[in-house]
């Protein structure tokens, strides 16, 4: 690493190719799929918890997580197979940019 590039910079790359590499391997898993393969491919992720969420209102348990993807995905155009993209690299976006604002804070 040369002296001249931030830790803060690293950090953001680093975060950015994660969250990339986890929405192409979703991606690969669910475009095309039925409900039941994205269900399959999402099962006890966090992004199935986030889209449990949103889910539609007294609905539970795959009900609530197929529905959640669905709204999720419509906002970019969608179904529930972006939704699915959508909610697997949530979390790490989410960690990436927490990471990069603290080495930003701290950074001289």
């Amino acid at each position: 690493m040369s002296t001249d590039t931030k830790k803060s910079t690293v950090v953001g790359i680093a975060g950015g190719a994660a969250t990339v590499a986890s929405a192409a391997t979703t991606a690969s898993s669910v475009v095309g799929a039925s409900a039941a393969t994205i269900m399959s491919a999402t099962a006890g992720t966090a992004g199935a918890t986030l889209a449990a969420g949103a889910g539609a209102t007294g609905t539970a348990g795959g009900a609530a997580i197929a529905s959640g993807m669905a709204s999720i995905g419509s906002v970019v155009g969608g179904g529930m197979a972006a939704g699915a993209i959508i909610t697997a690299a949530a979390p790490i976006a989410a960690v990436a940019a927490i990471g990069y604002g603290l080495f930003k804070w701290f950074e001289d």
